[in-house]
C-alpha cells in the first residue's frame, strides 16, 4: 500500500470520525447564533462569542489541564465576558440604572388629535419638569454603564501586557486571567 493512499484513508476516517461529528456539534451548539446572523447587524455576531466563550470556559474549567491558578483566572475573565456581552444583547442597562436611582416614570400613552391634519393624532406629554428630569437621569446613567461596561469587555479580550511583568514577582501573581488569546489549554 503506498504512503499516499494510507494519508487518503486516514483522511477520510478522520473526516468520518472526528470532523463530520464535531461540525454538526458546532451547528447544535451555535444555533441561536446563526439563526439571528444578520449582515447588517452585530448582535448575532455577539452571541457566537458568548456561546464560543461560554463552551470554551465550561471546558476549561471542567478538563483543564493547566495549574489552577491560571486556569481559574481564565475562567473567571471569560464568564465576565460572557456576562457583559449578555448584558449588551439583552439591553439590560435601563434596568441597572433604574436599581440605582428609581424607576423611570412613565404614563399611558394618550393621544389627540393634530389640528388641521384630519386622520394624524400626536402622543400627549404628560411628564412633569421633575419626571422629565428624573427620566433623563436614568437614561444617561445607563448609557454611562453600558460604555463601562463596553469598555470593561474589550480590555478583558485585550489582556495583559505581559512585557510590563516584574520578572521577581511570580507570573500566577501578575496575571489576571484577561486575554482572549491566552485563553486556551
Amino acid at each position: 500500500m503506498s504512503t499516499r493512499f494510507r494519508y487518503f484513508l486516514s483522511d477520510t476516517y478522520d473526516l468520518f470520525r472526528y470532523d463530520l461529528p464535531r461540525f454538526f456539534k458546532n451547528i447544535w451548539l451555535f444555533r441561536k447564533g446563526l439563526w439571528n446572523h444578520y449582515w447588517f447587524d452585530h448582535h448575532g455576531t455577539l452571541k457566537f462569542l458568548e456561546i464560543g466563550l461560554t463552551d470554551i470556559s465550561n471546558n476549561v474549567e471542567k478538563y483543564g489541564t493547566e495549574v489552577d491558578e491560571g486556569r481559574l483566572k481564565k475562567v473567571l475573565a471569560m464568564r465576565r465576558a460572557v456576562q457583559l456581552i449578555r448584558n449588551y444583547n439583552e439591553d439590560r442597562y435601563t434596568e441597572m440604572a433604574e436599581a440605582e436611582l428609581g424607576e423611570m416614570i412613565l404614563h399611558d400613552w394618550e393621544f389627540e388629535p393634530v389640528p388641521d391634519r384630519p386622520g394624524y393624532t400626536r402622543l400627549i406629554d404628560k411628564d412633569t419638569p421633575e419626571e422629565k428630569e428624573h427620566n433623563r437621569k436614568v437614561m444617561d446613567r445607563a448609557l454611562e454603564i453600558q460604555r463601562q461596561e463596553w469598555d470593561e469587555m474589550f480590555e478583558i479580550l485585550k489582556g495583559q501586557d505581559f512585557s510590563k511583568f516584574d520578572k521577581d514577582i511570580d507570573f500566577y501573581e501578575q496575571f489576571d486571567g484577561s486575554g482572549i488569546n491566552t485563553w486556551w489549554d
